[in-house]
Protein backbone atom coordinates (compact mmCIF):
# COMPACT_ATOMS: atom_id res chain seq x y z
CA UNK A 1 0.00 0.00 0.00
CA UNK A 2 1.15 3.53 -0.79
CA UNK A 3 -0.30 6.69 0.66
CA UNK A 4 1.13 8.71 -2.19
CA UNK A 5 -1.42 10.07 -4.67
CA UNK A 6 0.46 8.87 -7.75
CA UNK A 7 -0.32 9.99 -11.29
CA UNK A 8 -1.45 6.49 -12.17
CA UNK A 9 -3.72 4.85 -9.62
CA UNK A 10 -3.65 1.47 -11.36
CA UNK A 11 0.06 0.73 -11.66
CA UNK A 12 2.82 0.20 -9.13
CA UNK A 13 5.97 2.11 -9.96
CA UNK A 14 9.46 0.75 -9.37
CA UNK A 15 11.36 2.58 -6.62
CA UNK A 16 14.51 4.35 -7.74
CA UNK A 17 17.26 4.35 -5.11
CA UNK A 18 20.39 5.55 -6.91
CA UNK A 19 21.52 7.54 -9.90
CA UNK A 20 24.95 8.03 -11.40
CA UNK A 21 25.72 9.54 -14.76
CA UNK A 22 23.26 8.32 -17.36
CA UNK A 23 22.04 5.42 -15.20
CA UNK A 24 19.30 5.02 -12.58
CA UNK A 25 19.03 1.96 -10.32
CA UNK A 26 15.85 0.67 -8.68
CA UNK A 27 15.31 -1.09 -5.37
CA UNK A 28 15.73 -4.58 -6.85
CA UNK A 29 19.04 -3.67 -8.48
CA UNK A 30 17.86 -3.17 -12.07
CA UNK A 31 19.73 -0.44 -13.95
CA UNK A 32 18.08 1.83 -16.52
CA UNK A 33 19.87 3.99 -19.05
CA UNK A 34 18.10 7.34 -18.80
CA UNK A 35 17.83 8.05 -22.50
CA UNK A 36 15.37 10.92 -22.11
CA UNK A 37 16.51 12.63 -18.91
CA UNK A 38 12.95 12.18 -17.66
CA UNK A 39 11.17 14.74 -19.89
CA UNK A 40 14.41 16.18 -21.35
CA UNK A 41 15.45 17.45 -17.92
CA UNK A 42 18.56 15.67 -16.58
CA UNK A 43 21.03 17.35 -18.92
CA UNK A 44 24.03 16.57 -16.67
CA UNK A 45 22.89 13.09 -15.73
CA UNK A 46 22.66 12.07 -12.09
CA UNK A 47 24.96 12.65 -9.15
CA UNK A 48 27.20 15.31 -10.70
CA UNK A 49 29.57 16.34 -7.88
CA UNK A 50 29.84 20.04 -8.79
CA UNK A 51 26.09 20.46 -8.67
CA UNK A 52 25.49 18.51 -5.46
CA UNK A 53 28.26 20.47 -3.76
CA UNK A 54 26.70 23.77 -4.84
CA UNK A 55 23.37 22.59 -3.48
CA UNK A 56 24.89 21.76 -0.09
CA UNK A 57 26.91 24.98 0.01
CA UNK A 58 23.86 27.20 -0.52
CA UNK A 59 21.65 25.17 1.81
CA UNK A 60 24.19 25.62 4.58
CA UNK A 61 24.47 29.37 3.93
CA UNK A 62 20.82 30.36 3.34
CA UNK A 63 18.26 27.70 2.50
CA UNK A 64 15.35 30.10 1.96
CA UNK A 65 14.69 33.81 1.87
CA UNK A 66 11.48 35.22 0.39
CA UNK A 67 12.00 37.30 -2.74
CA UNK A 68 9.93 40.19 -1.37
CA UNK A 69 12.53 40.67 1.39
CA UNK A 70 15.91 39.62 -0.02
CA UNK A 71 17.98 38.65 -3.01
CA UNK A 72 21.14 36.50 -2.81
CA UNK A 73 24.49 36.62 -4.64
CA UNK A 74 23.68 33.53 -6.70
CA UNK A 75 20.25 34.82 -7.74
CA UNK A 76 21.90 37.96 -9.08
CA UNK A 77 24.77 36.01 -10.64
CA UNK A 78 22.40 33.60 -12.42
CA UNK A 79 20.35 36.47 -13.85
CA UNK A 80 23.51 38.17 -15.09
CA UNK A 81 24.85 34.90 -16.53
CA UNK A 82 21.67 34.41 -18.54
CA UNK A 83 21.39 38.05 -19.63
CA UNK A 84 24.95 38.09 -20.94
CA UNK A 85 24.25 35.06 -23.14
CA UNK A 86 20.62 35.64 -24.13
CA UNK A 87 19.51 36.78 -27.59
CA UNK A 88 19.48 40.53 -28.20
CA UNK A 89 17.13 42.54 -26.02
CA UNK A 90 16.45 39.88 -23.39
CA UNK A 91 18.17 41.33 -20.34
CA UNK A 92 16.11 40.50 -17.25
CA UNK A 93 15.32 37.15 -15.59
CA UNK A 94 12.39 36.22 -13.35
CA UNK A 95 12.82 32.85 -11.61
CA UNK A 96 10.03 30.35 -10.94
CA UNK A 97 9.74 26.74 -9.76
CA UNK A 98 9.20 25.25 -13.22
CA UNK A 99 8.03 25.68 -16.79
CA UNK A 100 4.30 25.95 -16.14
CA UNK A 101 4.91 28.71 -13.59
CA UNK A 102 7.21 30.48 -16.05
CA UNK A 103 4.47 30.45 -18.69
CA UNK A 104 1.93 31.76 -16.18
CA UNK A 105 4.34 34.59 -15.39
CA UNK A 106 4.73 35.32 -19.11
CA UNK A 107 0.97 35.47 -19.67
CA UNK A 108 0.49 37.86 -16.78
CA UNK A 109 3.44 40.02 -17.77
CA UNK A 110 2.19 40.32 -21.36
CA UNK A 111 -1.17 41.54 -20.08
CA UNK A 112 0.35 43.98 -17.58
CA UNK A 113 2.71 45.37 -20.21
CA UNK A 114 -0.14 46.23 -22.57
CA UNK A 115 -2.11 47.83 -19.74
CA UNK A 116 0.83 50.01 -18.73
CA UNK A 117 1.61 50.69 -22.39
CA UNK A 118 -1.83 52.22 -22.82
CA UNK A 119 -3.49 49.31 -24.68
CA UNK A 120 -5.75 47.60 -22.12
CA UNK A 121 -8.05 46.36 -24.90
CA UNK A 122 -5.49 43.67 -25.77
CA UNK A 123 -6.87 40.52 -24.14
CA UNK A 124 -6.46 37.64 -26.64
CA UNK A 125 -3.59 35.15 -26.87
CA UNK A 126 -2.88 33.24 -30.07
CA UNK A 127 -1.00 29.95 -29.91
CA UNK A 128 -0.64 26.84 -32.07
CA UNK A 129 -2.44 23.55 -32.31
CA UNK A 130 -0.26 20.60 -31.30
CA UNK A 131 1.55 22.58 -28.62
CA UNK A 132 2.07 22.16 -24.90
CA UNK A 133 2.93 25.06 -22.61
CA UNK A 134 2.21 23.69 -19.14
CA UNK A 135 -0.37 22.10 -16.87
CA UNK A 136 -1.62 25.06 -14.83
CA UNK A 137 -4.94 26.41 -16.08
CA UNK A 138 -3.44 29.47 -17.76
CA UNK A 139 -0.64 27.54 -19.45
CA UNK A 140 -3.06 24.79 -20.46
CA UNK A 141 -5.43 27.37 -21.96
CA UNK A 142 -2.77 28.50 -24.44
CA UNK A 143 -1.70 24.90 -25.17
CA UNK A 144 -2.90 22.91 -28.15
CA UNK A 145 -2.56 19.46 -26.59
CA UNK A 146 -6.06 18.01 -27.07
CA UNK A 147 -5.79 15.18 -24.52
CA UNK A 148 -4.40 17.24 -21.67
CA UNK A 149 -6.90 20.07 -22.25
CA UNK A 150 -10.04 17.92 -22.62
CA UNK A 151 -11.13 17.48 -18.96
CA UNK A 152 -10.66 21.16 -18.19
CA UNK A 153 -12.10 22.88 -21.26
CA UNK A 154 -14.95 24.61 -19.35
CA UNK A 155 -12.37 26.17 -17.02
CA UNK A 156 -9.92 27.46 -19.64
CA UNK A 157 -9.81 31.06 -20.84
CA UNK A 158 -10.66 31.48 -24.53
CA UNK A 159 -7.68 31.63 -26.88
CA UNK A 160 -7.21 31.41 -30.64
CA UNK A 161 -5.05 28.78 -32.28
CA UNK A 162 -3.36 28.52 -35.64
CA UNK A 163 -1.65 25.63 -37.43
CA UNK A 164 1.67 24.29 -36.16
CA UNK A 165 4.78 24.29 -38.32
CA UNK A 166 4.77 20.50 -38.72
CA UNK A 167 6.18 19.74 -42.14
CA UNK A 168 5.96 15.94 -41.91
CA UNK A 169 2.16 16.07 -41.89
CA UNK A 170 1.14 19.51 -43.15
CA UNK A 171 3.60 20.67 -45.81
CA UNK A 172 1.86 20.16 -49.16
CA UNK A 173 3.24 18.09 -52.00
CA UNK A 174 5.23 20.40 -54.24
CA UNK A 175 5.27 23.16 -51.62
CA UNK A 176 8.75 24.42 -50.73
CA UNK A 177 9.81 25.10 -47.15
CA UNK A 178 9.74 28.82 -47.99
CA UNK A 179 6.19 28.60 -49.32
CA UNK A 180 5.04 26.51 -46.36
CA UNK A 181 6.45 28.99 -43.85
CA UNK A 182 4.88 31.88 -45.75
CA UNK A 183 1.48 30.15 -45.77
CA UNK A 184 1.62 29.80 -41.99
CA UNK A 185 2.64 33.43 -41.55
CA UNK A 186 -0.32 34.48 -43.71
CA UNK A 187 -2.60 32.33 -41.53
CA UNK A 188 -1.33 34.05 -38.38
CA UNK A 189 -1.83 37.49 -39.91
CA UNK A 190 -5.34 36.60 -41.03
CA UNK A 191 -6.18 35.35 -37.52
CA UNK A 192 -4.85 38.55 -35.93
CA UNK A 193 -7.02 40.62 -38.28
CA UNK A 194 -10.04 38.41 -37.67
CA UNK A 195 -9.72 38.84 -33.90
CA UNK A 196 -8.86 42.52 -34.31
CA UNK A 197 -5.22 43.55 -34.23
CA UNK A 198 -5.90 45.93 -31.36
CA UNK A 199 -7.14 43.02 -29.21
CA UNK A 200 -4.23 40.55 -29.56
CA UNK A 201 -1.80 40.32 -26.64
CA UNK A 202 0.80 37.85 -27.83
CA UNK A 203 1.63 34.92 -30.07
CA UNK A 204 3.05 31.91 -28.22
CA UNK A 205 5.13 29.13 -29.76
CA UNK A 206 7.64 26.44 -28.81
CA UNK A 207 10.84 27.06 -30.75
CA UNK A 208 11.09 23.27 -31.20
CA UNK A 209 7.83 21.55 -30.30
CA UNK A 210 8.37 19.08 -27.47
CA UNK A 211 5.88 16.87 -25.65
CA UNK A 212 2.86 17.37 -27.92
CA UNK A 213 4.46 16.51 -31.28
CA UNK A 214 7.86 15.05 -30.43
CA UNK A 215 10.80 17.35 -31.29
CA UNK A 216 9.37 19.15 -34.33
CA UNK A 217 11.57 22.03 -35.54
CA UNK A 218 10.19 24.78 -37.76
CA UNK A 219 11.11 24.99 -41.42
CA UNK A 220 13.89 27.52 -42.17
CA UNK A 221 12.66 31.11 -42.20
CA UNK A 222 9.33 30.39 -40.47
CA UNK A 223 10.11 32.23 -37.25
CA UNK A 224 11.54 35.23 -39.07
CA UNK A 225 8.24 35.57 -40.91
CA UNK A 226 6.29 35.12 -37.67
CA UNK A 227 8.44 37.75 -35.94
CA UNK A 228 7.64 40.16 -38.79
CA UNK A 229 3.89 39.61 -38.46
CA UNK A 230 4.00 40.14 -34.69
CA UNK A 231 6.00 43.36 -35.07
CA UNK A 232 3.61 44.66 -37.75
CA UNK A 233 0.65 44.53 -35.37
CA UNK A 234 2.32 45.23 -32.01
CA UNK A 235 1.83 41.63 -30.85
CA UNK A 236 4.34 40.27 -28.33
CA UNK A 237 6.22 37.09 -29.28
CA UNK A 238 6.53 34.61 -26.42
CA UNK A 239 8.88 31.70 -27.12
CA UNK A 240 8.59 28.55 -25.03
CA UNK A 241 11.97 26.83 -24.68
CA UNK A 242 11.15 24.85 -21.55
CA UNK A 243 12.19 21.60 -23.26
CA UNK A 244 14.27 22.78 -26.20
CA UNK A 245 16.32 25.50 -24.54
CA UNK A 246 19.44 25.76 -22.36
CA UNK A 247 21.62 23.72 -24.70
CA UNK A 248 19.32 20.85 -25.65
CA UNK A 249 19.51 21.65 -29.38
CA UNK A 250 23.22 22.43 -29.30
CA UNK A 251 22.65 26.13 -28.70
CA UNK A 252 22.09 27.71 -25.31
CA UNK A 253 18.86 29.18 -26.69
CA UNK A 254 17.09 27.27 -29.45
CA UNK A 255 15.98 30.49 -31.15
CA UNK A 256 19.62 31.27 -31.97
CA UNK A 257 19.24 28.90 -34.93
CA UNK A 258 16.17 30.84 -36.09
CA UNK A 259 17.92 34.20 -36.24
CA UNK A 260 15.34 35.95 -34.07
CA UNK A 261 14.75 37.04 -30.52
CA UNK A 262 11.59 37.08 -28.40
CA UNK A 263 9.86 39.69 -26.26
CA UNK A 264 9.52 37.05 -23.54
CA UNK A 265 11.32 33.70 -23.48
CA UNK A 266 10.73 30.95 -20.96
CA UNK A 267 12.97 28.05 -19.96
CA UNK A 268 13.07 25.41 -17.24
CA UNK A 269 14.19 21.80 -17.58
CA UNK A 270 17.81 22.20 -18.66
CA UNK A 271 18.24 25.27 -16.49
CA UNK A 272 18.61 23.27 -13.27
CA UNK A 273 19.14 19.82 -14.83
CA UNK A 274 16.55 18.32 -12.47
CA UNK A 275 18.66 18.88 -9.35
CA UNK A 276 16.19 21.49 -8.07
CA UNK A 277 12.81 22.68 -9.36
CA UNK A 278 13.45 25.90 -11.31
CA UNK A 279 12.23 27.77 -14.34
CA UNK A 280 12.82 31.26 -15.65
CA UNK A 281 11.27 33.98 -17.76
CA UNK A 282 13.62 36.22 -19.73
CA UNK A 283 12.16 39.66 -20.38
CA UNK A 284 13.03 42.29 -22.98
CA UNK A 285 14.35 45.70 -22.03
CA UNK A 286 11.27 47.29 -23.63
CA UNK A 287 8.86 45.45 -21.33
CA UNK A 288 11.02 45.93 -18.25
CA UNK A 289 11.47 49.64 -18.91
CA UNK A 290 7.74 50.15 -19.49
CA UNK A 291 6.90 48.72 -16.07
CA UNK A 292 9.77 50.55 -14.42
CA UNK A 293 8.50 53.86 -15.77
CA UNK A 294 4.93 52.99 -14.82
CA UNK A 295 3.78 51.07 -11.77
CA UNK A 296 7.30 49.90 -10.95
CA UNK A 297 5.86 46.57 -9.83
CA UNK A 298 5.20 43.19 -11.46
CA UNK A 299 1.91 41.99 -10.01
CA UNK A 300 2.87 38.36 -9.72
CA UNK A 301 4.92 35.99 -7.57
CA UNK A 302 5.03 32.76 -5.59
CA UNK A 303 6.52 31.68 -2.28
CA UNK A 304 9.39 29.93 -4.03
CA UNK A 305 10.06 32.59 -6.67
CA UNK A 306 13.86 32.89 -7.00
CA UNK A 307 14.52 30.15 -4.45
CA UNK A 308 18.13 30.55 -3.23
CA UNK A 309 19.13 26.87 -3.43
CA UNK A 310 17.47 26.39 -6.82
CA UNK A 311 19.23 29.45 -8.26
CA UNK A 312 22.61 28.39 -6.83
CA UNK A 313 22.19 24.94 -8.38
CA UNK A 314 21.12 26.36 -11.76
CA UNK A 315 24.13 28.67 -11.82
CA UNK A 316 26.48 25.75 -11.16
CA UNK A 317 24.74 23.67 -13.84
CA UNK A 318 25.24 26.41 -16.40
CA UNK A 319 28.86 26.99 -15.38
CA UNK A 320 29.53 23.25 -15.67
CA UNK A 321 28.04 23.10 -19.16
CA UNK A 322 30.23 25.99 -20.25
CA UNK A 323 33.41 24.92 -18.45
CA UNK A 324 33.20 21.38 -19.82
CA UNK A 325 32.31 22.58 -23.37
CA UNK A 326 29.23 20.38 -23.31
CA UNK A 327 27.39 22.19 -26.09
CA UNK A 328 30.13 20.92 -28.40
CA UNK A 329 29.37 17.42 -27.14
CA UNK A 330 25.63 17.96 -27.68
CA UNK A 331 26.30 18.74 -31.34
CA UNK A 332 28.74 15.86 -31.79
CA UNK A 333 26.73 13.23 -29.96
CA UNK A 334 23.55 14.61 -31.53
CA UNK A 335 24.96 14.05 -35.01
CA UNK A 336 25.90 10.53 -33.95
CA UNK A 337 22.44 9.89 -32.47
CA UNK A 338 20.60 10.92 -35.63
CA UNK A 339 23.01 8.95 -37.82
CA UNK A 340 22.47 5.81 -35.72
CA UNK A 341 18.68 6.29 -35.63
CA UNK A 342 18.49 6.65 -39.40
CA UNK A 343 20.77 3.66 -39.87
CA UNK A 344 18.65 1.50 -37.58
CA UNK A 345 15.12 2.72 -38.34
CA UNK A 346 14.91 4.28 -41.81
CA UNK A 347 13.64 1.02 -43.26
CA UNK A 348 11.25 0.25 -40.40
CA UNK A 349 7.65 -0.09 -41.60
CA UNK A 350 6.33 1.66 -38.51
CA UNK A 351 8.74 4.57 -38.28
CA UNK A 352 7.33 7.54 -40.15
CA UNK A 353 9.69 10.34 -39.23
CA UNK A 354 12.90 11.00 -37.31
CA UNK A 355 13.39 14.68 -36.44
CA UNK A 356 14.82 17.15 -33.99
CA UNK A 357 18.08 18.97 -33.24
CA UNK A 358 21.10 18.25 -31.09
CA UNK A 359 20.28 15.75 -28.35
CA UNK A 360 16.55 16.31 -28.82
CA UNK A 361 15.32 13.54 -31.12
CA UNK A 362 11.74 12.60 -31.90
CA UNK A 363 10.55 9.42 -33.60
CA UNK A 364 6.99 9.31 -34.96
CA UNK A 365 5.48 5.84 -35.16
CA UNK A 366 2.84 4.98 -37.75
CA UNK A 367 0.71 2.01 -38.73
CA UNK A 368 1.76 2.46 -42.36
CA UNK A 369 4.90 4.28 -43.43
CA UNK A 370 3.82 5.00 -47.00
CA UNK A 371 0.47 6.63 -46.16
CA UNK A 372 1.58 8.05 -42.77
CA UNK A 373 -1.54 6.49 -41.25
CA UNK A 374 -1.28 6.62 -37.44
CA UNK A 375 -2.06 3.75 -35.13
CA UNK A 376 -5.52 3.97 -33.53
CA UNK A 377 -5.42 5.74 -30.19
CA UNK A 378 -6.98 2.65 -28.59
CA UNK A 379 -3.77 0.71 -29.14
CA UNK A 380 -1.78 3.07 -26.93
CA UNK A 381 1.44 2.37 -28.83
CA UNK A 382 3.25 5.29 -27.20
CA UNK A 383 2.61 3.81 -23.73
CA UNK A 384 3.66 0.36 -24.93
CA UNK A 385 7.00 1.74 -26.10
CA UNK A 386 7.63 3.19 -22.66
CA UNK A 387 6.81 -0.16 -21.03
CA UNK A 388 8.92 -2.17 -23.45
CA UNK A 389 11.84 0.22 -23.12
CA UNK A 390 11.77 -0.15 -19.33
CA UNK A 391 11.77 -3.91 -19.79
CA UNK A 392 14.93 -3.44 -21.86
CA UNK A 393 16.45 -1.26 -19.13
CA UNK A 394 15.91 2.14 -20.74
CA UNK A 395 13.80 5.26 -20.19
CA UNK A 396 12.27 7.14 -23.14
CA UNK A 397 9.68 9.93 -23.08
CA UNK A 398 6.59 9.00 -25.13
CA UNK A 399 3.52 10.93 -26.26
CA UNK A 400 0.19 10.28 -27.95
CA UNK A 401 -2.21 12.27 -30.11
CA UNK A 402 0.68 13.28 -32.34
CA UNK A 403 -1.08 13.16 -35.71
CA UNK A 404 -4.38 14.88 -34.97
CA UNK A 405 -4.65 15.40 -31.21
CA UNK A 406 -6.17 11.95 -30.66
CA UNK A 407 -4.33 9.38 -32.79
CA UNK A 408 -0.62 9.17 -33.37
CA UNK A 409 2.43 8.18 -31.33
CA UNK A 410 5.94 9.47 -30.81
CA UNK A 411 8.88 8.97 -28.50
CA UNK A 412 11.54 11.48 -27.43
CA UNK A 413 15.20 10.65 -26.92
CA UNK A 414 17.03 13.33 -24.91
CA UNK A 415 20.13 11.97 -23.14
CA UNK A 416 22.42 14.12 -20.96
CA UNK A 417 24.79 16.61 -22.55
CA UNK A 418 27.80 14.70 -21.20
CA UNK A 419 26.80 11.33 -22.67
CA UNK A 420 29.44 9.29 -24.49
CA UNK A 421 29.70 7.72 -27.92
CA UNK A 422 29.28 4.27 -26.35
CA UNK A 423 26.14 5.35 -24.49
CA UNK A 424 24.54 6.69 -27.69
CA UNK A 425 25.16 3.35 -29.38
CA UNK A 426 23.66 1.53 -26.38
CA UNK A 427 20.54 3.72 -26.48
CA UNK A 428 19.86 2.87 -30.12
CA UNK A 429 20.61 -0.81 -29.53
CA UNK A 430 17.96 -0.97 -26.78
CA UNK A 431 15.47 1.23 -28.63
CA UNK A 432 15.02 -0.94 -31.72
CA UNK A 433 13.74 -4.08 -29.93
CA UNK A 434 11.56 -1.88 -27.72
CA UNK A 435 9.86 -0.35 -30.77
CA UNK A 436 9.52 -3.74 -32.43
CA UNK A 437 7.84 -5.23 -29.36
CA UNK A 438 5.50 -2.26 -28.93
CA UNK A 439 4.14 -2.21 -32.50
CA UNK A 440 3.64 -5.96 -32.78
Amino acid sequence: MSNTFHRSLKHTLPTVVAGQGIYLTDSVGKRYIDASGGPATSCLGHGHPRVTQAMERQARAVAFAHSSFFTTPDIEALATWLAERAPDGLRYAFFTSGGSEAMEAALKLARQFHIENGQPERTVFISRMGSYHGNTLGALAVSGHVGRRAPYLPLLMPTRQVSPCYSYRHQLSGESAEQYGQRLAVELEATILEVGAEKVLAFIAETVVGAALGCVPAVPGYFQKIRGVCDKYGVLLILDEVMSGMGRTGRMFACEDEGITADILIMAKGLGAGYQPIGAMMVSERIHDCLEAGSGFFQHGHTYTAHPVACAVALEVQKTIEDEHLLDNVRERGAQLFARLHQALDGHLNVGDIRGRGLFAGIELVADRASKTPFPASRGVWARVKTEAMQHGMLVYPGGGTADGVSGDHIIIAPPFNCTETEIDEIVARLVPSVDAAVR
